[in-house]
């Protein structure tokens, strides 16, 4: 197990007669990028918010660098930057200009590394070009440039990649890949776009109604999103019966309607054809079924896609 950055434990917020998160238990190691996953109202930017002290919990801890949040505030805060709803960049100010009254405003004496990161975020060539005549990628890359000043060790990104096109969601999964990469950055991001999140994080926290229903690694969410192929015949047991023997796997669920969900051979779908064929099994489904993020996160939330 790597070095906790963030350990929350039994964490819950209420507004009111309302819980808008119930007993949070989480933990982000160093240099990860955590998708976390959840509709409108899930919790997710409340749990953001409880991070950066904007907002205090009902019940429960949080711990950053192995100090309270809220009893060692003055140590851990320097150490988190946080990109909350909409960067908070001048539009009638360069990107340069933007950086540099954030250095000012936060006593940061180094303005050597106000180039250095607007190169890391590709705005190194804006020149003299107001922050209001840039796109909507370029302003969420200046929002996280100045979140970067002061070097923070963990980042709070709540849908950077909102309303984008493809291009400016192309920039920002590249910036935040380099930054893990490159800065060992633990990242905590929330996004409504699933594929993308599927190419960018390491690890991903599905959360519902206030509660997170699993934490998993990409490499758990590959094995249990792989292609498999899905196979009903008017004889179930005799189906299971031969690909068990004539098969030699045993890895495959029948599911309640009687069909079986078998995850190997994905790429010998002609020979098992033939191999049903030839032991006289009558087949009324074969088909190669592909599970994205959102059709395990829909599995995950018990829901069908809809509010």
């Amino acid at each position: 197990m790597g070095t906790a950055v963030l350990d929350i434990k039994n964490l819950s917020k209420r507004y009111n007669s309302k819980w808008a998160l119930k007993n949070i238990n989480l933990r982000l190691e160093k240099g990860r990028i955590y998708g976390l996953i959840g509709k409108n109202g899930a919790g997710k930017t409340t749990l953001m918010r409880m991070v950066t002290g904007l907002s205090f919990p009902t019940e429960g801890t949080i711990n950053i660098f192995g100090k309270s949040r809220y009893s060692g505030i003055e140590g851990s805060g320097k150490r988190i930057g946080a990109l909350i709803e909409y960067p908070a960049v001048a539009g009638s100010m360069t990107a340069k200009e933007n950086m540099h009254f954030q250095c000012l405003m936060r006593g940061l004496p180094d303005f050597g590394l106000e180039d250095e990161l607007l190169k890391l975020t590709g705005l190194e060539d804006t020149g003299r070009k107001k922050v209001k005549n840039f796109s909507l990628g370029m302003k969420q890359r200046l929002g996280i440039a100045t979140v970067l000043l002061g070097s923070p060790e963990l980042l709070l990104l709540d849908e950077p990649v909102n309303a984008l096109d493809p291009a400016g969601v192309i920039e920002i999964r590249n910036l935040l890949k380099r930054l893990r990469e490159f800065e060992n950055k633990t990242i905590l991001v929330s996004s409504h776009n699933l594929p993308e999140l599927y190419q960018t994080a390491t690890d991903y926290i599905i959360i519902h109604n206030g509660e997170i229903k699993e934490i998993l690694t990409h490499e758990e969410l590959e094995e249990r999103c792989k292609s498999y192929i899905s196979v009903k015949s008017t004889e179930p047991d005799k189906l299971a019966m031969v690909l068990e023997k004539a098969c030699r796997t045993k890895n495959f669920q029948m599911m309640p309607d009687k069909s079986i969900n078998l995850y190997d051979m994905p790429d010998d779908f002609n020979k098992l054809g033939q191999i049903l064929y030839d032991n006289e099994v009558v087949v009324t489904k074969l088909a190669i079924v592909e599970t994205s993020l959102e059709d395990y996160y829909m599995h995950v939330i018990g829901g069908d896609g809809n509010d």
